[in-house]
């Protein structure tokens, strides 16, 4: 799909699976994900069994083979080394893979084998025809004849093994291998006839601790103990390549739970029993479904289309999946710093800030108000462990991945739209001292000069540009805390773009450090890691002000020119080079779906007067770059990103500037959405006539009055009540033409 180049003009994808769905059917909202949809291609996501926001991911593991196997699984697989219980869902880098389990029979094997050379290890070929997945559950038959079944709690997992029976029954549990990091400390020993315990600490994308403690149903027979694939007469072992191979003598039937912790087996082993204290595997599915099902059923739909449900729910499915719970049920979890800390406050991690802060986080201050405030107050304890808010914390590390202090919009989008939880006058001092962190990648740069040199610093314009995103949402929070002196400083640096718009061209340009403009400047040009920009080029960065779009719309000189140039954008093509990143992939023009800077970009048009170029863009993104396929995520989910884009604008609406509140109206696919908010109200949005085909706006009412504004604040959502939009299949001109009916971005 990289570099693949989309025409507005191009027929939309045949919808040709049609069933009729009410919102109150009491059907199951689990029954429409499909989990496979971004497991091929280049989507990684995780594919195995969970619970929403849960610690433990357990699903399959595949040899890792690079950028496509980021999550530990890749549709076009067929070799399995085993099941491991940490995952990433979506994310364009690596790691985790903790704790893998491998059933088999016959003589005892360690080896993991190669892609092409799978012979005396441990390893299996397998087929989709043999495996099934649906929420909170995962099922293989391998084709070594035994059938490994998974489900979990938050922090527990439940195997149930089915052996043949005619030969031995082993279960290998390989600490030396990952998913792509390097295993630097295990540790492996036997507690009694059903328990073992261990530990892996691992340096990958960033270094975290695993413990955990394993207990089976029947007795172990016997294990063997293994320094790699050397055996160990120890009566326990340790390096950082432990494995051993637990026997059950000839059963045909072991169930296994592992539970997990950052801090120690001990508290694994607490968790384990104060969540599943038995053995019931199929009581522990179905509630791991019930909690699926809660989570899905904030939003109730309706569409002709079973199709566009089932991308929508498989959509909301992984929006749940990260960030991930990182504590124990003691409240313990293992910090940046290496101390344990102990929280008042249920701690989160795995946050994808860099991507989600433009829509999962607006979309969670509608649907996630029970979960948001902890998460932020997650985000706060990490800046007491490392002295800055997380840039790319996972589960203990910061990776420090990405451009940007992107937890300070996501904090600025909760404290301005008055989701408590947490401490405010905490959170903003943490912000602004985010800002000028000294360590913090060239905030050095823009407290001396006011800018980032690009001779001085690889990627630096994408950087600034982040950082005045951030900016202008500690201004928004200065503003409304009364703080008139920060206001006036912050909004100042979150207009720190205009320093790199280049009037004479009308395009952002890179300055090098004696304030010049770069020269020779190619604006399509993209070097992955070491060029001016991070995953973009200039074109797609000239449109990054998604916290100012009137202020760019003034740069351009107004309306007209402002729209000119977006249609070129999204029909610009030309040559990125051999060293472009290959997240930029899903292109219209030089509009890049599969990558996140381009994200608002469709819903500009409707700042300058032309909501109805903003429906046509949108449409066809929503029909082309979604779909019900293994390839059905046209770039890296991002733990929840790109499901969030298509979740809000599927309803009609999304957020630009991520700390503002303000949803510009798109084009909404789904016949009817009903939104469950605190204190039992709803925001149901119905899309008359045909929506699925019928993709301009041509009037809209909010509870039964015309409205004539071409957005929606997050005020009007969070009140409830009924926004009805009637749809039709050419464009009506005038509907958000008027400058008082366009969206206004506050604080300017």
């Amino acid at each position: 799909m990289k570099n693949k180049h989309y025409s507005l003009g191009a027929l939309c994808i045949c919808l040709t699976t049609i069933v009729s769905c009410s919102t109150g059917h009491p059907e199951s909202s689990v029954s429409h994900v499909d989990p496979y949809i971004g497991a091929g291609g280049h989507g990684h996501v995780f594919v195995g069994a969970n619970v929403p926001h849960g610690a433990i991911q357990a699903g399959p593991q595949n040899i890792h083979k690079g950028w496509d196997w980021c999550s530990g699984y890749h549709y076009s697989d067929s070799v399995i080394i085993g099941f491991s219980h940490t995952h990433l869902s979506g994310t364009g880098c690596t790691d985790l893979g903790d704790v893998l389990i491998m059933p088999y029979t016959g003589e005892i094997r360690t080896a993991r084998g190669e892609q092409n050379n799978i012979e005396g290890s441990a390893s299996s070929y397998y087929s989709h025809d043999n495996e099934a997945v649906s929420p909170g559950y995962y099922s293989l038959l391998m084709d070594n004849g035994v059938k490994d079944e998974m489900t979990t709690t938050e922090r527990v997992a439940i195997h149930r093994i089915s052996y043949p029976g005619d030969q031995p029954s082993r279960l290998l549990v390989n600490l030396q291998e990952g998913n792509g990091d390097r295993a630097v400390e295990t540790c492996l020993k036997q507690i009694d006839e059903y328990t073992v315990e261990g530990c892996r600490i691992s340096e990958g994308w960033t270094r975290h601790h695993v413990y955990f403690t394993l207990k089976t149903d029947t007795p172990i027979s016997g294990i063997s103990l293994y320094d790699g694939d050397t055996p160990s007469e120890a009566s326990e072992t340790g390096g950082s390549n432990a494995k051993g191979v637990l026997s059950f003598g000839n059963a045909k039937s072991v169930k296994v739970k592992v539970a997990l912790s950052s801090v120690s087996s001990a508290n694994a082993a607490e968790n384990m029993e104060s969540e599943m204290p038995g053995w019931d595997f199929d009581a522990v599915r179905s509630d791991a479904e019930r909690k699926w099902d809660d989570a899905l059923s904030v939003i109730r739909v309706d569409s002709g289309s079973e199709k566009i449900k089932s991308i929508f729910y498989t959509s909301l499915y992984h929006a749940f999946i990260a960030p991930y719970l990182y504590s124990d049920v003691n409240g313990e979890f293992r910090g940046h710093d290496n101390r344990i800390i102990k929280g008042d406050w249920t701690n989160y991690s795995v946050f994808s800030l860099w991507d989600t802060y433009r829509a999962l986080h607006p979309l969670y201050t509608i649907i996630g108000t029970d979960v948001l405030p902890d998460m932020i107050n997650s985000m706060l304890s990490i800046y007491d462990q490392q002295s800055k808010l997380p840039i790319w914390p996972l589960i203990g590390g910061e990776t420090n991945c990405m451009p940007g202090y992107s937890a300070v919009p996501v904090i600025s989008d909760a404290i301005l739209k008055g989701i408590g939880g947490f401490d405010v006058d905490r959170a903003y001092e943490y912000m602004k001292a985010s800002t000028v962190y000294p360590k913090q990648n060239a905030v050095p740069y823009v407290l001396e000069n006011g800018f980032i040199p690009t001779d001085k610093v690889r990627e630096a314009t994408s950087i600034a540009m982040e950082y005045a995103v951030g900016d202008w949402g500690v201004a928004q929070v200065a503003k409304k805390l009364g703080k008139e002196e920060d206001y006036r400083e912050y909004l100042k640096r979150g207009k720190y773009y205009e320093y790199y718009f280049d009037k004479s061209i009308n395009f952002v340009r890179p300055r090098l450090s004696d304030g010049s403009w770069l020269t020779p400047y190619d604006p399509f040009e993209s070097i992955h890691g070491v060029g001016h920009f991070c995953e973009g080029n200039g074109w797609q960065y000239t449109f990054f002000v998604p916290q100012n779009p009137e202020g760019l719309i003034e740069l351009m000189g107004g309306d007209e020119a402002f729209v000119a140039k977006l249609d070129e954008f999204f029909k610009a093509e030309g040559d990125m080079g051999e060293h472009a990143s290959a997240d930029i992939s899903g292109l219209i023009g030089m509009y890049a779906h599969g990558n996140e800077p381009s994200h608002h970009i469709a819903y500009m048009y409707a700042y300058a007067g032309q909501q109805w170029k903003t429906a046509e863009v949108v449409r066809f993104i929503l029909d082309n770059f979604y779909t019900d396929q293994p390839d059905g995520v046209i770039g890296n989910e991002d733990c929840g990103q790109m499901s969030s884009w298509y979740i809000l604008s599927a309803m009609g609406f999304y957020q630009v500037s991520p700390s503002g509140g303000v949803y510009v109206f798109g084009s909404p696919i789904l016949d009817k959405s009903v939104i469950s908010l605190p204190e039992g109200r709803t925001f149901t949005i119905t899309a008359l006539n045909d929506p699925e085909h019928n993709k301009y706006i041509q009037s809209v009412t909010l509870n039964g009055m015309p409205y004539h504004k071409s957005y929606i604040t997050y005020e009007d959502i969070m009140k409830g009540g009924t926004l009805e939009f009637t749809m039709g299949d050419a464009p009506n001109k005038d509907f958000g033409t008027d400058p008082e009916n366009r969206p206004k971005t506050k604080n300017r």
